[in-house]
């Protein structure tokens, strides 16, 4: 109603823009986040709502994060970035793209498991939150929910293209699912539920540093809102070579509020941290980072884009399926930002680990160049 106010009486087209409501999108989840994200913490302060440091995989992180005093800082901060990100999609996003209402779907039902295995862990001693089965199935449930709207959608309408699948590095080569019938959806749907759960638990294992997962995640989720909005609009895809898909670009506000939700979030998180994040925060963070993808048609660009997600999430694959058939360990540590702060060093111990800081701003940087190179891929085509 209001932009139907001042576009027909008043003549101000800004609202029309979606780099305009990018920027506005962006800047309001950053002022929601740092308002809500101040009383919050206050509030989580006097119940005594603190992260358990003692749950930690590793006896020897356990004994960092005492010595570091994690163990007296508020946890479930991201229920404030999810809410100042939703507030922000609501005010400043089209309401009528069905993309952005299974993001908000999304983010929302990846937030609630989330809540539910801080909540446990916070509730019932001992608890170490939900078991792996209890989560998968919750993160499943909503990304398949999600996915299966999306396959109907796009059966209904005749946008076959949606459920396509692009190679990254030549132009116009396309895997058609949707011509292959039921199979072709089970294939999709398979395919970019792995890359939901994958991108969810990437996030959440990362979440283990100040200001790491919200810097990494701020720089991913620029350059897939980037792709977003490029996907969106017929010229730009008809010059790079890239598939067109209407109404992608919409997606790209979402990805500005993302980002600057996710910095209000950092202001508190970054070293040393007032407040962590928990899993209501980094499951739909990794959720949100990967429809981005979805939407955009760059799954197979997604590992550059959220490289140290990436990353995080295979040396910890990596470790588990190599200790358990040789009871050795592959890394120092998994994953391996943890072992680089406590060893120095990836396959060797060194005389001395890398500061916490400095771990989390080189990170930042190898984000940036993942990001930097997803966006090369452009012009690549």
């Amino acid at each position: 109603m209001l932009y139907a106010l001042l576009h027909e009486w008043a003549d101000l087209r800004l609202f029309g823009y979606i780099s305009f409501r990018m920027a506005m999108a962006a800047l309001t989840a950053f002022l929601l986040s740092l308002w809500w994200g101040k009383h919050m913490i206050a509030w989580l302060a006097r119940h005594r709502i603190r992260e358990d440091v003692s749950k930690a995989p590793h006896e020897e992180l356990v004994k960092m994060a005492q010595k570091a005093g994690k163990g007296e800082i508020p946890t479930m901060g991201g229920l404030f970035l999810v809410a100042a990100l939703i507030a922000s999609v609501v005010l400043w996003a089209r309401l009528d793209n069905l993309q952005v209402l299974l993001a908000v779907l999304l983010i929302v039902g990846l937030a609630a498991v989330g809540f539910l295995d801080d909540y446990k862990k916070l509730v019932i001693p001992g608890c170490k939150g939900l078991s792996s089965r209890a989560k998968m199935v919750g993160l499943s449930s909503v990304s398949l929910a999600v996915l299966l709207i999306l396959c109907w959608y796009a059966k209904t309408t005749g946008r076959a293209s949606l459920l396509d699948l692009y190679a990254p590095f030549q132009k116009g080569a396309a895997l058609p699912l949707a011509a292959w019938g039921v199979l072709g959806i089970v294939v999709f749907v398979l395919f970019e539920w792995v890359v939901i759960v994958g991108t969810s638990n990437a996030v959440n294992i990362v979440d283990g540093m100040d200001g790491l997962a919200a810097g990494c995640t701020i720089i991913s989720a620029g350059a897939l809102l980037v792709l977003c909005y490029v996907t969106g609009r017929s010229d730009w895809t008809a010059y790079l070579g890239l598939p067109y898909v209407p109404n992608a670009a919409e997606m790209a506000v979402l990805g500005a509020a993302l980002c600057g939700a996710t910095m209000g979030f950092l202001w508190y998180n970054a070293y040393p941290a007032q407040i962590f994040m928990g899993d209501s925060g980094a499951l739909p963070l990794g959720g949100a980072l990967a429809w981005l993808a979805v939407v955009s048609k760059q799954e197979l660009v997604l590992p550059l884009a959220c490289s140290v997600f990436v990353l995080d999430l295979a040396t910890s694959f990596l470790q588990t399926f190599w200790f358990k058939r040789t009871r050795r360990r592959l890394f120092t540590m998994a994953p391996i930002h943890h072992g680089l702060q406590r060893y120095g060093g990836v396959f060797v111990a060194r005389e001395q680990g890398w500061h916490e800081v400095k771990v989390v701003v080189r990170f930042w940087i190898v984000a940036a160049c993942g990001a930097t190179a997803s966006l090369a891929l452009l012009k690549l085509r």
